[in-house]
């Protein structure tokens, strides 16, 4: 993002945990980026701590519902973290439920231990309103996703607020396997309504 000339302005597109690497970007360079799309994502807002939203995902979500999800801690006494390993019958039920056979073989082979980084995330202060507030958003809502179910895309959606919504019928939180042609039309009428 810094290198992209000022006289430049980028359609940025933000997946899943994407949403807070979105958001950061929102927030340092808002006069580069013409509108910013949420997709099957986690989206912060410009009031809370970046954990809140990832918190409240977390609290709606039952233990029960994460299945074969390995939570495993690492770290030290003083900071102490946990990594997040998806199981497979995580990935084939909730990811990747509406995904070809070979996809679900494919990520189930590419899965790699990842950390949601809620500590670092909770000593952060919100994000801005005249960086990550002032770009235009677009979310677009996968209506199949089990990973961030419907009334959590809505609630996003509602708190948040957003310049426009979009959505993709069927679409589970993988819709560029999922539903790739839907997907990218949704894209490109968001790009030519905003470039």
């Amino acid at each position: 993002m810094a290198s992209i000339p000022l006289e430049e302005k980028v359609v940025l597109v933000g997946h899943s945990l994407g949403g807070m690497n979105l958001v950061l970007a929102m927030d340092m360079y808002p006069q580069k980026i013409k509108v910013a799309v949420f997709l099957a994502v986690v989206m912060p807002d410009s009031i809370h701590k970046p954990s809140y939203v990832l918190n409240q995902s977390v609290e709606i979500k039952p233990a029960v519902e994460w299945l074969d999800t390995e939570f495993i801690p690492f770290g030290s006494s003083e900071e102490s973290l946990t990594s997040v390993l998806l199981g497979p019958t995580y990935i084939s039920s909730k990811l990747y439920n509406l995904c070809s056979p070979e996809d679900v073989t494919l990520a189930n082979m590419l899965v790699r231990p990842c950390c949601l980084f809620l500590q670092d995330l909770s000593n952060k202060i919100a994000f801005s309103k005249e960086g990550f507030g002032s770009v235009k958003k677009v979310f677009i809502v996968c209506s199949q996703d089990k990973t961030i179910p419907l009334n959590f895309q809505r609630w996003q959606i509602e708190t948040i607020g957003v310049d426009q919504i979009k959505e993709i019928e069927n679409a589970d939180h993988m819709p560029m396997l999922a539903k790739p042609q839907e997907l990218c039309h949704c894209l490109l009428e968001i790009a030519n309504y905003y470039v």
